[in-house]
């Protein structure tokens, strides 16, 4: 048997790691990992060494163990809850919340002016954070008359003391243009851990209309009134995918019921489901869907009680099925979830990158890749974003690394260790990085927008405005509502905006597209 301390065993070959597994699975309801035994070996691995438990066997003693084994359970179930950390997460809605949801939830509310927000599954607090900021913005100089109240709740303990403090390394700010960062922020300087690199602190005023607690969406499914004031919107993005149809259809009906009569929900954009239309309304906006209650939706199934399967489909839900696009190749697949790629029609002659120096000659084509190569990229790729995404940002560098040394010309991965690098204040290294990704895909709009972005902070104005212009160009010749791979959700109109924006900020800097 080992040991702790000892190299850690395979859990793959453990005889008693697939009850284990089952197990977890049953008690959280967390299908997600059915088929993705690395990532749960590897979060099991970490709470064996914080419990000094050496295998499998022992493990499971341990969650048999009484209030112990509870206390273990809390923690396994924030362990294996995969948390994104970036602000304005999914372009398209906020954009829908900025124009439709939110002008329409302040009209109805004028008399009161009260508005109740829940971000379900919150993670670290961007979400809600996130929704400050918008709030305060749209509510402009009558924001002193309103109560409003933001409630981020989350099962991870770690996660919502995070959350709590408010502060964030660049990865969480990634896609927020420099003048955002100035504006809902304040610097802080280096420090051990999450701020190794210098992080930034909300400023205060963002910070007021927004709590968090602990909470499990399924205790949604419980039966009995809802405890509580309705809410006027609810947010529950990306949480849904840990569990099977059964599960989700009752927990959005839980969530549906927490809703005002006027009242908004929206999910994230792999989680729709045709099921859903016996009790919410949906809501075409442009890219996305959104969800009000429906005042003759059925009784609520109680424990126990069968939850119909959703039904097959027939046609399209409205607005896009893709989640944002994410850690794929340059067609944009992401976590398992294929991405938008950028269409045919758009094909424009693309602006040459500055070629990495000492960069060698690259293949024209992809060449030939058989089908379990295309799988094993795709698993690096999300494998990497996963670790990222939750804060383990030198993890997800020493993945990105592994994968680098199997495949050292995939473009994705290369523009990922350009962010990563730049997380983690490798400024010299992620500039190389983000080079060699456009000398392998000239046309890769986020690398020009990273690589401007790296160059305005290395206060290198002219080259900047060289890799902020290539991303305005292509951007425009693409479409305003195009979503762009690894874009985290932006559109070809939104990066337009934002470099150009950037590139506005740097004055009369002269450039000369490449």
């Amino acid at each position: 048997m080992a040991r702790p301390g000892n190299p850690r065993p395979d859990l793959g070959v453990d005889p008693a790691y697939p009850p284990l597994k089952a197990r977890i699975i049953a008690r959280t309801g967390h299908h997600y990992y059915i088929d993705k035994d690395e990532l749960l070996i590897e979060r099991l691995h970490r709470r064996f060494r914080a419990a000094a438990v050496a295998d499998c066997a022992a493990y499971a003693a341990l969650l048999s163990s009484g209030a112990e084994g509870e206390a273990e359970w809390a923690r396994l179930e924030a362990e294996i809850t995969v948390g994104e950390t970036f602000f304005f997460r999914y372009a398209e809605q906020f954009n829908a919340l900025r124009a439709t949801i939110l002008p329409a939830l302040i009209a109805a509310r004028a008399s009161e002016r009260v508005l109740r927000i829940w971000s379900a599954g919150c993670s670290t607090g961007a979400e809600p954070y996130s929704l400050a900021i918008l709030v305060h913005e749209l509510l402009g100089d009558a924001r002193s008359d309103w109560r409003v109240s933001i409630l981020g709740t989350d099962i991870s303990v770690e996660a919502l003391a995070t959350a709590r403090a408010a502060e964030y390394g660049r990865w969480a700010l990634r896609t927020m243009p420099p003048e955002d960062r100035l504006r809902y922020f304040t610097r802080l300087p280096a420090a051990p851990g999450i701020r190794r690199e210098g992080g930034y602190a909300l400023r205060p005023e963002y910070r007021g209309s927004v709590r968090f607690e602990r909470g499990n969406l399924l205790n949604l499914v419980e039966p009995g009134p809802p405890q509580g004031e309705p809410f006027d919107l609810i947010l529950c993005r990306n949480v849904l995918i840990y569990f099977d149809a059964r599960t989700v259809a009752a927990v959005v009906r839980g969530l549906g019921r927490r809703l005002r009569p006027e009242g908004w929900l929206l999910l994230g954009h792999a989680e729709p489901s045709p099921a859903f239309a016996s009790f919410l309304d949906a809501v075409s906006l442009p890219g996305t869907v959104a969800y009000r209650p429906r005042a003759d939706a059925p009784p609520v199934a109680l424990p126990g009680t069968p939850v119909p399967d959703p039904a097959p489909s027939t046609g399209q839900v409205p607005g896009p099925p893709a989640r944002d696009p994410g850690p794929g190749a340059s067609a944009g697949a992401s976590s398992g979830v294929s991405g938008v790629g950028l269409p045919d029609a758009a094909v424009v002659p693309a602006p040459d990158p500055v070629a990495a120096p000492g960069t060698a000659p690259v293949p024209d084509g992809p060449g030939t890749r058989d089908h379990g190569a295309v799988l094993d990229e795709a698993c690096d790729l999300d494998r990497i974003r996963a670790l990222a995404d939750s804060g383990e940002t030198g993890a997800a560098w020493r993945a990105l690394r592994a994968a680098l040394d199997r495949d050292p010309t995939d473009t994705a991965l290369r523009f990922y260790e350009g962010l990563l690098a730049r997380t983690l204040g490798r400024d010299a290294e992620a500039e190389r990085a983000l080079r060699a990704a456009l000398y392998l895909d000239r046309s890769f709009v986020m690398a020009h927008y990273h690589l401007g972005l790296l160059l305005i902070a290395l206060q290198r104005p002219s080259e900047a405005v060289r890799a902020l212009d290539n991303a305005v160009a292509l951007s425009q010749a693409l479409g305003p509502d195009t979503a762009l791979p690894e874009g985290d959700g932006a559109s070809a109109g939104e990066i337009a905006a934002s470099a150009a924006a950037a590139r506005a900020a740097l004055g009369g800097v002269g450039s000369r597209r490449s």
